[in-house]
């Protein structure tokens, strides 16, 4: 069961992670073996995950032998929440009704989300109140900050190759500061 307080509002007191510019591109995908990579899963799950419909590529599904699925940031996004949540031990029942109910929102809503579970349940808290109500319960719970795991993809996206679905020119990545200082540091 997923609680659901209603729409979410920018005056929720988190800043966009996202500025206008600079939201992913809709068209920009990463093929299966990038995706497991950047979240952390064995090509074996993310097969299984796509067969059952639990996280299919949104971007370009497999049709056949030796076609490609590509994956979306925002499909990467929920590989991420959906390894994290089983890591905790949350089945994969309570996991796809979480998934189907985070599935309707657009990458924006989705950075103000900050998921609890006190494995069992999922919910879906996008307000300190919530999450004070949900703690003030004394069960013991864990958080998934849905934003957390959005700089940390962003953070490595440029470290995978990534094509777009219309076949379009890739535009050159300009390198952002923390991913020079990386490299520096990489370099030596």
């Amino acid at each position: 069961m997923v609680v659901d307080e209603g729409p979410v509002h920018a005056g929720n007191g988190q800043t966009e992670l996202f500025p206008d510019s600079s939201l992913p591109d809709e068209l920009v995908g990463y093929r299966g073996p990038a995706a497991c990579q950047i979240a952390g899963i064995s090509y074996r799950q993310l097969d299984y995950w796509a067969r059952t419909k639990l996280v299919m590529p949104s971007i370009r599904t497999a049709h056949g032998s030796g076609s490609q699925r590509l994956y979306s940031f925002k499909d990467l996004l929920v590989l991420k929440i959906v390894k994290r949540l089983l890591d905790t031990g949350v089945s994969l029942q309570n996991i796809r009704v979480a998934v189907d109910h985070l599935r309707g929102r657009g990458v924006r809503d989705l950075a103000r989300v900050t998921l609890f579970s006190d494995g069992t349940t999922v919910y879906e808290c996008t307000s300190p109140e919530e999450i004070v109500d949900l703690l003030q319960g004394g069960q013991g719970v864990f958080g998934i900050a849905v934003s957390g795991a959005m700089q940390e993809i962003s953070g490595t996206l440029h470290e995978f190759p990534a094509e777009r679905a219309d076949g379009a020119e890739l535009d050159p990545a300009v390198p952002d500061e923390l991913s020079e200082r990386r490299n520096a540091r990489r370099t030596g």
